[in-house]
């Protein structure tokens, strides 16, 4: 590494460890006003309080780190030029690309990390976090998901559910186990679906009753019904408070969660277009590079802090809305999940690419 590649990081890597610190202490400082009354409203411990906010500082880096990289591109190059030492590198011969290739490298190392940490560290983070505000703090018990399986207990039956969709009201897949004070089963029903309604409340279809010997376990009876209203207490509602954070899930088990959705004939479009956000998402650091440096040239001997922050916000707020918009379309499946994923970050690549193109060397 040359002598000027040390001089730049050193300039950037400054700024990005500042502005991530201080992004990563303002979320922090703003989710602590909106959770504090419910921590003090059920008299949680100074242990949960670290470790709630501890274990959300994962989540909040790799939401903040683009914006820290914008800023920390904008006001390295910015630097450089109020002090005339852009200048002296283009008089030396130097392009624009072999001035700033060390901070678009930084920027990708940046996404690998970001990568990884999305990967391994925060779907750990993310479900330490839900269990301690929603289970130890509210005191809310949370149905256990097993990826394409839900299990709970409907007193003293165990349901199981393959695919629940709340948007729909719909069920796939029931089956009902019946047990005796024993454990022992007596009963089993199964329904292939069901649709809710407030009226009537769970109504199914193809439904199987099965009658069992607690003593022997031999089935003694068999009844098939086209359609019969199960006593099941459960909301549409609850099933949705109930559904995993998305979050919680690495790319590999959100991969291994659609093929297994696409063997049993169901649709995971929801589930394709986050698994296609896991890699996507990271890169948006090196998006962010290749804004920067265009914004500061164009600026010049402008650049401030203040100018870097604003720019920050509004590229960062510009960036996550189309990111959401085209996400929602991939969920509804007006687009497709790939597309739905990298559409924003190709174009403000392309907008990137564009300005730099434009901007005189």
């Amino acid at each position: 590494m040359t002598i000027l590649n040390r001089y730049i990081l050193s300039i950037y890597i400054r700024i990005f460890f500042l502005a991530s610190a201080t992004f990563v202490g303002i979320y922090l400082l703003v989710d602590f006003f909106e959770k504090v009354d419910n921590f003090i409203e059920h008299g949680a411990s100074a242990s949960q309080y670290l470790l709630y906010f501890g274990n959300k500082i994962p989540l909040i880096i790799s939401q903040v780190t683009p914006l820290a990289v914008l800023m920390a591109v904008f006001m390295t190059v910015g630097s450089l030029t109020r002090t005339n030492e852009l200048t002296a590198m283009k008089s030396c011969g130097l392009s624009l690309l072999r001035m700033t290739w060390p901070l678009l490298l930084a920027s990708l190392l940046t996404a690998m990390a970001i990568l990884a940490i999305n990967e391994y560290l925060l779907p750990l983070s993310v479900k330490t976090t839900n269990t301690i505000y929603e289970e130890e703090v509210r005191g809310r018990k949370s149905i256990v998901f097993k990826r394409d399986r839900l299990w709970f207990r409907e007193g003293a039956d165990i349901v199981n559910i393959s695919l629940v969709e709340p948007e729909n009201q719909t069920i796939t897949g029931l089956t009902i186990y019946h047990v005796d004070e024993q454990f022992r089963l007596t009963r089993r029903t199964d329904a292939a679906s069901g649709d809710y309604t407030a009226d009537r409340g769970w109504a199914f279809q193809q439904v199987t009753h099965r009658e069992f010997d607690p003593r022997s376990g031999e089935m003694f009876d068999e009844k098939k019904l086209a359609q019969a209203v199960l006593p099941l207490s459960k909301t549409p509602e609850d099933f949705r408070e109930s559904e995993p954070d998305l979050e919680t899930l690495n790319f590999r088990q959100l991969s291994a969660l659609v093929s297994k959705m696409e063997s049993e004939g169901h649709s995971p479009i929801r589930y394709k277009v986050d698994m296609h956000s896991r890699l996507a998402t990271p890169f948006a650091n090196v998006i962010m590079a290749v804004l920067g440096i265009p914004f500061a040239l164009q600026r010049g001997r402008q650049t401030n802090v203040a100018t870097g922050v604003a720019l920050s916000i509004v590229i960062g707020f510009a960036y996550y809305v189309i990111m959401a918009a085209m996400q929602a379309f991939g969920y509804s499946g007006v687009a497709p999940p790939a597309v739905a994923a990298w559409s924003a970050h190709v174009l403000f690549a392309l907008i990137g690419g564009w300005m730099l193109l434009s901007t005189r060397s």
